[in-house]
């Protein structure tokens, strides 16, 4: 429970995967469905506290939803949003290696977050700064549905306050990852133009710097 709502949650620090928060994605398994913002949350399996609120969340929103919309019957099996990143999705294949010693759960909303940092929680980040692999603590709230003859219960998304930075999960590289170690220093760059860096050259007078000679590949120089 949060702000004395017994179907919200606010999480601890957790790793968001499958960012879309900037701006909203559609269904493609439904085109005609409402583009939603949507973000998958990976919750430490050691916060034992925010998994036991979060499970009390949704008993309330079964709760809510047994007497409103599902005609007082519970369903015997009850879908609910929060799975084991250590287990297999539905179908069948294994969770990522970022999921693993988590609980997985994915929320979404029709209307845009609010994404700000805990040092400024005033001013909304730059859509730079937001992405998959960044902590943060996230409010959701659960939810009862009925739709296609289907009932359960879903994860609305709040607001997102990001904690700090972590490794992207966009399955790129950054240039100084993919360049660690091999950028030019001194010594390389006696070799490649035949003179050290800050120091008189030797090139006769008219030639070019750097020229290469067209028998050898090698600088003249």
């Amino acid at each position: 429970m949060y702000n004395n709502i017994p179907t919200k949650v606010l999480t601890g620090e957790v790793r968001l995967s499958y960012v879309n928060l900037v701006a909203p994605r559609a269904n493609n398994n439904d085109p005609s469905a409402t583009p939603k913002y949507s973000v998958t949350l990976l919750i430490p399996k050691t916060d034992v506290a925010v998994k036991q609120n979060i499970d009390a969340s949704i008993e309330a929103a079964a709760a809510d939803a047994q007497s409103k919309i599902w005609n007082g019957v519970r369903p015997p099996v009850m879908p609910v949003p929060i799975h084991d990143g250590d287990g297999v999705r539905e179908n069948g294949t294994p969770y990522g290696d970022e999921c693993k010693g988590c609980w997985v759960i994915t929320a979404s909303t029709k209307n845009k977050p609010q994404v700000v940092h805990q040092s400024d929680i005033n001013t909304e980040l730059l859509p730079q700064d937001i992405y998959s692999g960044m902590y943060a603590r996230v409010t959701i709230n659960f939810f009862g549905y009925a739709r296609a003859g289907k009932r359960g219960i879903g994860c609305g998304l709040g607001n997102v306050m990001k904690t700090r930075d972590g490794d992207p999960l966009a399955g790129g590289a950054s240039a100084a990852a993919d360049f660690a170690g091999i950028g030019m220093t001194p010594g390389a760059a006696t070799v490649a133009t035949g003179y050290a860096p800050g120091t008189p050259s030797t090139v006769p007078s008219g030639a070019q710097p750097g020229a290469i000679n067209p028998l050898t590949g090698q600088p003249m120089y």
